[in-house]
């Protein structure tokens, strides 16, 4: 009598990569090449091991490639606040571009504490995560010495040290901030206050453009129309609010503000509104990072995009280039060109169109890219 082969999958069993070659009579090296997407494989060979991958529902076990190929397929993510929309689009744009290669985010939160971070960095460098995306609330660039002793590939975003060379991905601030505080001088602001970030890339680089505004207009610069909040990426609704009602106590109080980021004006709005007074005819004002929420608010939200989405994927490229690499390549400089998004918060011009139809201005310079080389 003929001997019956036992099936060699069992239900109920951890199901694994060598029980499908032998279900199917291929080899392990073919059910690999097929869940890479390996183009050595044929059409016919490729759809039956997918069939048979969805029918068992199998999940490869990562831990067990890890040890073959020396990689954790792991990417991490530092930013200073979770809830933040300017993260959480860099957040989303980045899982596009590294799921298909195989690589899953692991996003973890700085709450704007430089503490806080070197200790999630350490946490994540124990993971041997493949590599790191950080949007740094520090002052200077002291703790990425340990990433570069770890040979840890690492990207900067939205915020750099000056005089540090790291692979880094964001926005021109100092134009952010030019442009921003320019479209209020044009609306006929000419008291323009600015709450401000803090004192490190992003935050200087937007209080130098708002200067540089003023200052080619001929319009006084008084510090008592620039405010500081203690923090500007958490609570950042309450601190806007803060700062909106310290300068409306001021003798004489400003007909345009000019916010770090859009939570922060956001919160000056519910402040400005509160006060009896009204947006753009008594306060115009501006924020930074073009966030999607204006159907939430009352009055729509004049912004600068600072391309979130395009910070992240850049990001992303980079960071996968990074994980590649036989060599240390270049360090490499990605610096977008801010544009202006005009909503109902300012006075728009009368040749823009409806108050209530965003209206977006790129300036003629179209994104820059600076590479700079490892010295």
């Amino acid at each position: 009598m003929r001997a019956i082969r036992a099936p060699c999958i069992v239900q109920g069993m951890r199901v694994r990569m060598k029980d499908i070659a032998t279900d199917l009579g291929l080899s392990v090296v073919t059910i690999s090449k097929v869940l890479r997407n390996h183009p050595d494989i044929s059409e016919e060979t490729r759809a039956r091991v997918l069939k048979r991958v969805h029918d068992l529902d199998y999940q490869p076990n990562i831990l067990a490639r890890s040890l073959v190929t020396g990689r954790s397929y792991l990417i991490g993510l530092i930013v200073p606040d979770l809830i933040h929309p300017f993260f959480a689009e860099i957040a989303k744009a980045i899982s596009r571009v590294i799921r298909p290669r195989g690589y899953s985010l692991i996003i973890s939160s700085s709450d704007e504490d430089a503490g806080l971070e070197l200790l999630e960095i350490r946490q994540l460098l124990a993971r041997q995560l493949d590599a790191l995306v950080i949007a740094s609330t520090a002052m200077s660039g002291d703790h990425l010495s340990q990433l570069r002793k770890h040979g840890q590939p690492y990207v900067l975003i939205d915020r750099n040290f000056p005089g540090t060379l790291s692979n880094f991905v964001g926005v021109d601030d100092v134009a952010a901030g030019r442009i921003a505080t320019e479209h209020l001088i044009r609306a006929g602001c000419r008291r323009v206050a600015h709450i401000r970030g803090r004192k490190n890339s992003t935050g200087e680089g937007r209080l130098k453009g708002y200067k540089q505004a003023l200052q080619h207009h001929r319009l006084p610069y008084s510090m008592d129309y620039v405010i500081s909040s203690t923090s500007v990426d958490t609570n950042s609704r309450q601190q806007g609010a803060e700062a909106m009602r310290v300068l409306l106590q001021r003798g004489l109080r400003p007909d345009g503000v000019f916010c770090y980021n859009d939570p922060l004006a956001i919160g000056a709005m519910d402040a400005i509104l509160d006060a009896g007074l009204r947006i753009p005819e008594d306060v115009a004002i501006i924020g930074c990072g073009n966030l999607h929420y204006d159907s939430a608010l009352r009055i729509p939200l004049s912004s600068i995009d600072q391309h979130s989405h395009i910070i992240g994927r850049r990001a992303a490229e980079i960071a996968l280039d990074l994980i590649g690499a036989k060599e240390q390549p270049p360090v490499r400089s990605v610096v977008l060109e801010p544009a202006l998004v005009i909503r109902s918060s300012t006075r728009i011009p009368a040749n823009t169109g409806s108050n209530n139809k965003p209206l977006k201005i790129t300036p003629a310079r179209k994104h820059s890219q600076k590479r700079t080389s490892r010295s």
